[in-house]
């Protein structure tokens, strides 16, 4: 992968439908609001903090991302103007040209609609046409069946369980459910993606 393109995701990335914001200390009020919108800390299997955590929950992003592990976002629906959550580009792994995508999470109100895809869409195709990727990773908890659902509805291959992986929140070990996407795969997502957003597909 070449550096000199992923240092251009420090700026943003966009459609009509969304905007993808490097995120920074600003962000705070509107990540706090994000969080209330369905009490989001409260889902265990999620990496969601408490509302009162998430100054130092950026703080960590961007401990991340100075380090050059995490390249996170918040996301701007371009519909209403408002900031409807986070995701994040995460273990890079050049040699392989492997890269992750993770820590997202979106108010309630925002969930099972254009969101997803939109951004999905947007972060696969910077992955695969900028970073020239060979593949894209996303896992999940084992318990978190509306993220898996999610996953597999955007066309993403099941490659399987790591059981015992990490710590939940609540000091409990959970099993992680791993998917895919290849090179091979990608344009054929990229149309399928495309085609559910042309028929406001709620995902």
């Amino acid at each position: 992968m070449n550096q000199d393109i992923f240092s251009t995701l420090y700026t943003s990335l966009q459609t009509h439908q969304v905007q993808l914001l490097p995120l920074q200390i600003e962000h705070e009020n509107a990540l706090v609001e994000v969080c209330k919108d369905g009490r989001l800390w409260e889902l265990g299997y999620t990496s969601v903090p408490h509302y009162s955590q998430i100054k130092a929950y950026i703080a960590k992003a961007l401990e991340q991302k100075s380090l050059g592990i995490r390249v996170p976002f918040v996301v701007l629906n371009q519909r209403n103007g408002r900031i409807v959550g986070t995701t994040s580009f995460r273990d890079f792994i050049w040699e392989v040209r492997r890269v992750e995508i993770g820590y997202t999470w979106y108010a309630q109100s925002a969930q099972r609609s254009h969101i997803n895809t939109s951004c999905k869409l947007l972060l696969l195709e910077y992955a695969f046409e900028k970073l020239q990727a060979n593949s894209v990773v996303l896992r999940t908890d084992i318990r978190n069946i509306k993220s898996q659902s999610a996953i597999e509805r955007l066309g993403a291959h099941y490659d399987g369980v790591l059981r015992q992986d990490a710590l939940r929140k609540d000091g409990t070990v959970r099993d992680t459910v791993i998917y895919s996407i290849i090179k091979d795969e990608w344009q054929g997502i990229k149309q399928h993606l495309s085609q559910l957003l042309s028929q406001s597909y709620k995902v």
